[in-house]
């Protein structure tokens, strides 16, 4: 057993920390009259309850690639790491948290177990492992509100090699990840959340850009990134129909892409546009945005937000 304090490029996930909304501007009257909270509710929970996932997935891929990354070395800060157990063919990592993470905006408590096949390797084109999240429990600094998560989640390395290889060994590495999580809200209600995500790396360890797809289907829905049941007990579709993409350079926020959350119940949806800036105007050249686009629909009526990135 060790313990490592020192940065992970779990920073990765980092964006996603935590799109929160505050500050918002309306483009008409109408976005007065109806109560457009529980879609704002939705997508912030969807990107805080990714974000999560995200963050642990990175600690993982970081504990089994050997934390080779030159500008963001080192396993998962405030975090106990034995990768020593195996159990016939299978070998087992177990992350054990209890403290602030490496970025300091997040109180982690809870375990995430990884497990492999000995004789497979991470690096290998096709690995694929199983993570699973035991009371996992992340609580923003600011807001001082807590998500749990339980279950599991398969991921994989489509393309093989490491993160640290790109650009040199490597021009893009490819992880998919798909599985299902009991979701524990600050509120206290839990809900059942299924997850299919793809993430492409590209550029260099020093200058990363990541790039999200949704792969699941659900119920006629495709390009689904997530689904499931969201807090207020709706049925929820989130889509992506136009990549995200995220970068260092911009503090890893997402600054271009598309993703549409589906509540077909109620008739109500809300599309997410990011790379606005503070005037509420698309961002251009090298820029990095501070806001994103919310339209909202809901039993015919429509209307606009612009919400600030955190």
């Amino acid at each position: 057993m060790k313990t490592k304090s020192i940065f992970t490029y779990a920073a990765i996930a980092m964006f996603l920390g935590a799109v929160t909304f505050s500050g918002c501007s309306k483009d008409n009257d109408e976005s007065k009259q109806v109560d457009t909270s529980s879609m704002q509710k939705l997508a912030a929970d969807e990107e805080n309850v990714e974000n999560m996932t995200d963050e642990a997935l990175n600690d993982v891929t970081n504990v089994m690639g050997g934390n080779q990354l030159k500008s963001t070395d080192g396993w998962p800060c405030h975090a106990t790491v034995d990768s020593a157990v195996v159990d016939n063919d299978t070998i087992a990592f177990y992350i054990t948290y209890d403290g602030l993470n490496c970025r300091r905006n997040k109180i982690i408590t809870g375990q995430v177990i990884t497990k492999r096949k000995v004789g497979e390797f991470w690096g290998m084109p096709g690995t694929t492992v199983k993570v699973q999240f035991i009371n996992y429990s992340v609580t923003r600094v600011s807001t001082n509100k807590t998500i749990v998560l339980n279950g599991y989640k398969t991921l994989q390395n489509v393309s093989g090699g490491f993160i640290w290889q790109l650009g040199s060994a490597a021009t893009s590495i490819v992880h998919r990840t798909s599985g299902s999580m009991v979701t524990t809200f600050d509120n206290g209600t839990s809900r059942t959340w299924n997850f299919a995500r793809q993430r492409v790396f590209t550029g260099t360890p020093d200058n990363l850009i990541l790039t999200i797809d949704g792969f699941g289907t659900a119920n006629g829905y495709e390009n689904l990134a997530a689904w499931g049941t969201n807090r207020d007990g709706e049925e929820f579709y989130t889509q992506i129909t136009q990549s995200i993409i995220h970068n260092d350079l911009c503090d890893w926020r997402p600054v271009s892409g598309i993703k549409i959350h589906q509540v077909p119940a109620d008739d109500k949806s809300a599309t997410i546009t990011y790379g606005y800036d503070d005037n509420n105007q698309p961002v251009t050249g090298d820029d990095c945005p501070t806001k994103y686009r919310l339209d909202w629909v809901k039993n015919g009526q429509s209307g606009t937000v612009y919400l600030s990135l955190h």
